[in-house]
């Protein structure tokens, strides 16, 4: 968790970087933005740091896994070890995105680059630096009260409710590229990802967080992919799997793997068939995973959303379920109509 309750904004750059590809500008401001306003503060520090209160952590890396050539990375060293150089550097980045922004997709926008001091994580008091992209204007309506009558007007400008792309540099574990959280939500097309991956160019953490994320995206993969194509399983089956998966998370404070198999599948060949499912994902993705973690319980609520437990039948009935998979039951009438049988004790 980042506390930023406390948190100072100490210097604020602001540029506009269009889309190279689609020959729009790159402009480039000479100063300092002037936030010496406290409502102003007040508003940018709300709009540039409430995204990141329960953030997922990442670290900079490069094409030959040198984070130290990461771009960013030497930008942010550079502000770190000397905060008055933030607009200088400033215009590095806004030349590096503007060099990033090649596809015709991406859209041009309002860089913010900004120092934060009194960042708490971890319980533990630090600098950061903030990188924040508005890509959507949005218009305003004002009314101002004359006398005894009303004018209205409307201005364009930034929703300080909506960050459109964001990340936060946090200053610490530099010598294994920085924590870095972020932000992006334009649509999640590989066209779009040039925030993260070429511009920031990131890689998770190996913290709880990514083992607790990782591992059960891949028992969510295998449950709902390849357990149907080697075993036969009713759709009960699978869902009762997943939450069986979901609970093991939930009511565990470390994992380890060999208790997680025996506990959620049971069955020796599907243990088997996961075990080299899992083998297969993580060489496939290029993941590396512990068998033994402290859990996320952030995560955990993370991923169970995805995590359906609901039973379609046609168009006429979803099922949610939740529960002990012994009280519905599958069957099939002499007519050929399928049903289900669902025992409960209360209706509530």
């Amino acid at each position: 968790m980042i506390d930023h309750t406390k948190s100072n904004i100490e210097r604020v750059s602001v540029h506009y970087v269009g889309n190279k590809n689609n020959q729009d500008e790159l402009r480039l401001s000479k100063t300092l933005l002037d936030t010496s306003d406290i409502k102003l503060r007040e508003l940018l520090s709300k709009f540039f740091l409430t995204p990141f209160s329960f953030p997922e952590f990442y670290s900079f890396t490069f094409s030959n896994q040198d984070y130290t050539m990461n771009p960013l990375f030497i930008f942010a060293s550079r502000v770190f070890d000397s905060p008055k150089t933030l607009h200088a550097n400033s215009k590095d980045i806004a030349k590096h995105l503007y060099e990033s922004s090649v596809h015709p997709q991406i859209k041009p926008g309002d860089l913010f680059v900004v120092y934060f001091t009194n960042i708490i994580i971890d319980e533990k008091h630090t600098d950061a630096i903030g990188v924040f992209k508005s890509e959507n204007r949005q218009a305003f309506l004002k009314l101002d009260n004359n006398q005894d009558d009303f004018l209205i007007h409307y201005e364009d400008g930034i929703n300080v409710e909506k960050l459109d792309k964001g990340c936060l540099i946090i200053n610490t574990s530099r010598d294994s590229g920085y924590k870095v959280c972020i932000i992006d939500k334009s649509n999640k097309s590989i066209e779009a990802q040039y925030w993260k991956d070429n511009f920031l160019q990131l890689k998770p953490c190996k913290d709880e967080f990514h083992q607790t994320k990782e591992f059960l995206n891949i028992t969510k993969n295998f449950v709902t992919k390849q357990l149907a194509e080697e075993f036969e399983v009713s759709k009960t089956d699978q869902i009762d799997l997943l939450n069986r998966s979901v609970e093991y998370f939930k009511t565990h404070d470390t994992f380890d793997k060999k208790d997680f198999e025996t506990e959620v599948f049971h069955n020796k060949e599907i243990i088997k068939s996961f075990q080299n499912f899992d083998e297969t994902y993580r060489e496939s993705h290029d993941i590396e995973l512990n068998d033994n973690f402290e859990i996320s319980n952030h995560a955990v609520k993370k991923q169970a959303r995805v995590f359906k437990s609901v039973l379609k039948l046609d168009k006429n009935f979803h099922i949610y379920i939740h529960g002990n998979r012994e009280l519905i039951e599958q069957g099939i009438e002499k007519d050929g109509r399928k049903y289900y049988k669902i025992y409960f004790e209360q209706e509530v």
